[in-house]
């Protein structure tokens, strides 16, 4: 990792974190290179089952791509995209805790997680088109798979500045909290998650992606379904259904 970018795992959860508060947290190319190394690690791990991205600071959540560096031509928009895409393509669940305001390819960044938890005070705004910028094409399309097309154009079209209550109303946000809830709530949200049948989990969110692309293929799909109808954890559930405790998943 580096120092603007840190990575750990406790038992089944990673955590990735943005360390750059005084630059709100924006993403160069070596950013970008740890994020992909730590996010190469999390598709390869046969222990972790959940992965939490969040930011240091409590004033921006990530202002996306550094304008510095893309001005220079250090950076290209294809990294960026490079980026979200691993996160995205991820078959275990992603959490995106939003601890403060999310601009630009931020905003793409967190669009990229399965889950966002976001806090009262918190703004959102992707400025392209008020710049002079069209926003990548791969990025525009998670906009409209992820929110429809009527919220990305007022998002990227219109180049809207949305608050917390509307980024909850219009999907962005699964939960909203206040500031100092967030850390409970995300660590208790990513417990639960890591406590349920890993197969399950991985195959459900593989088909509803799937779904929401439109690339569904209906064999496939039923091979994921009945990996987990012979599974070891369907037994395990099912007996601690029986038994009345936890069950102990083992993804197998």
């Amino acid at each position: 990792m580096s120092e603007t970018v840190t990575f750990s795992v406790d038992q089944h959860v990673a955590r990735l974190t943005l360390n750059n508060p005084e630059k709100h947290n924006a993403l160069g190319r070596k950013e970008l290179d740890a994020l992909r190394s730590a996010v190469a690690e999390v598709a390869t791990s046969e222990s972790v089952r959940v992965l939490v991205l969040t930011g240091e600071g409590d004033k921006t959540f990530c202002a996306g791509a550094s304008l510095q560096e893309l001005n220079a031509g250090a950076l290209r928009g294809d990294d960026y995209q490079d980026m979200t895409d691993a996160i995205a393509a991820l078959a275990i669940p992603t959490i995106c805790a939003i601890s403060g305001n999310v601009f630009g390819g931020g905003v793409e960044l967190a669009l990229s997680c399965d889950f966002r938890i976001g806090i009262e005070g918190t703004r959102m705004r992707v400025p392209a088109a008020s710049i002079g910028l069209c926003y990548p094409v791969r990025g525009i399309e998670r906009f409209v798979q992820r929110l429809g097309p009527g919220v990305a154009k007022r998002i990227l079209v219109a180049s809207e500045t949305l608050n917390a209550d509307e980024m909850l109303r219009v999907g962005f946000l699964d939960h909203l909290v206040m500031p100092a809830q967030l850390e409970q709530t995300v660590t208790s949200y990513a417990r639960q998650l890591a406590g349920l049948a890993p197969l399950s989990v991985r195959a459900m969110k593989q088909i509803i992606g799937s779904v929401a692309a439109g690339t569904l293929d209906p064999e496939e799909a039923g091979k994921l379904a009945a990996h987990c109808e012979a599974s070891e954890d369907l037994i395990e559930g099912f007996a601690a259904q029986q038994e009345k405790r936890p069950p102990q998943f083992s993804g197998r």
